[in-house]
C-alpha cells in the first residue's frame, strides 16, 4: 500500500531552510519502494511585484505591474516541491535530480494582487532504463476556481548496464526565420536570484563539474520562460496549455537559436544549437477555447 502525507504549510516555507536541508542533511537514496502520495498545501499567497519584475526580466517577459507571466506561479510552486523532496518520505537528495518535461496549463490571466492557494504532490512514479521517473503536479486556485496547474516530470538517475542514447534530433517544423539569443555565463545566477531554484548545476561550473559538466547549466525553466516571453505577442491573454520537453543540456555561455510554427490554432516551437540543428527544448501550445 502507498503511503499517504498531507502537509499543510501557514505561509512559503524559506528558501534558507528548505537548501539548508537539501545541501546538508544526507540522504541514502532510492530505497526501492514506490514513492509515497506526499501533498503540501498553503493558501492565501500574496506576491511581491518586485520578485516579478526581477523575474520578468531576466525571462524576457514585458511586465505590466499587474499580469503575471505564464510561468511565475512556477517558481513559487518549485518551493513547495523542495518542501516535499525534503520530507521523510523522499529518500534521495534533489541535488542531481533531471528535470525531463513539463506542462503548464493556465486558465485566464492571473493579476499580481490576487490570492493564490497552492497545492503540489508527487503523483505518480515508475522506474524505466534511465531511473526513476516520477510526476509532481501543483495547482493554483483563486476563491475556489483553479486558474493554473503544472505537471513535471523529473528523473533520479540510477546505476544500470551501459547503453547507447542516441542523440534527439530536432522536430520537422518549418525552420524558416530563427532568432538568436546569446546566453551569458551569469544566467543561471541570475535566474536563480530571481526564482529561488538555487540547484547547484546551474551556478558555477565548480558544482557542475561534480556531474560530470564541465560548464554551468542552464535552468530547463529558464529556457521555457525565455521561448514563452518570445511568443506572447501571438499568445496574448489566450487560456493555453503549454508542454515542453528538456532535450539536451545547454551550457554557460552559448549561442542558441529559436523558432516558431504555427499548425491549425496550436503554436510548435523549439530552441536549438546556433546552427539550427540540435535541438534543447522542444514544445508545444494549444490554446483552449
Amino acid at each position: 500500500m502507498i503511503k499517504k502525507y498531507r502537509v499543510d504549510l501557514k505561509s512559503i516555507p524559506s528558501l534558507l531552510s528548505l537548501y539548508c536541508k537539501i545541501f546538508f542533511v544526507r540522504k541514502p537514496g532510492w530505497d526501492e519502494q514506490p514513492l509515497p502520495y506526499i501533498s503540501v498545501a498553503t493558501e492565501q499567497v500574496t506576491l511581491s511585484k518586485n520578485k516579478v519584475a526581477r523575474y520578468a526580466e531576466v525571462c524576457g517577459f514585458t511586465f505590466d505591474g499587474k499580469t503575471l507571466p505564464l510561468t511565475y506561479l512556477y517558481v513559487v510552486s518549485f518551493r513547495l516541491h523542495a518542501s516535499i523532496f525534503t520530507h521523510e518520505g523522499i529518500t534521495f537528495p534533489l541535488l542531481g535530480i533531471i528535470h525531463l518535461k513539463n506542462s503548464i496549463t493556465q486558465y485566464r490571466s492571473l493579476g499580481i494582487d490576487e490570492r493564490y492557494d497552492i497545492e503540489c504532490a508527487v503523483v505518480t512514479s515508475k522506474v524505466t532504463e534511465a531511473g526513476l521517473e516520477f510526476d509532481f503536479l501543483s495547482k493554483a486556485s483563486v476563491n475556489g476556481e483553479l486558474v493554473w496547474e503544472s505537471l513535471s516530470t523529473y528523473l533520479y538517475r540510477m546505476e544500470g548496464p551501459k547503453r547507447r542514447v542516441r542523440p534527439p534530433k530536432a522536430n520537422d517544423m518549418n525552420w524558416a526565420q530563427p532568432v538568436n539569443w546569446s546566453l551569458p555565463e551569469d544566467i543561471g545566477r541570475r535566474y536563480a536570484k530571481a526564482s529561488g531554484d538555487y540547484n547547484l548545476i546551474h551556478l558555477h561550473p565548480f558544482f557542475s563539474k561534480r556531474f560530470g559538466f564541465d560548464r554551468g547549466l542552464v535552468h530547463g525553466m529558464w529556457s521555457k520562460g525565455r521561448c514563452i516571453a518570445q511568443m506572447m505577442p501571438e499568445i496574448g491573454d489566450r487560456a493555453c496549455k503549454v508542454e515542453v520537453e528538456f532535450k539536451l543540456p545547454l551550457f554557460m555561455p552559448s549561442e542558441v537559436s529559436f523558432d516558431v510554427e504555427k499548425t491549425d490554432d496550436n503554436l510548435v516551437f523549439e530552441l536549438r544549437d546556433h546552427k539550427g540543428r540540435r535541438p534543447h527544448l522542444s514544445g508545444e501550445i494549444h490554446f483552449i477555447e
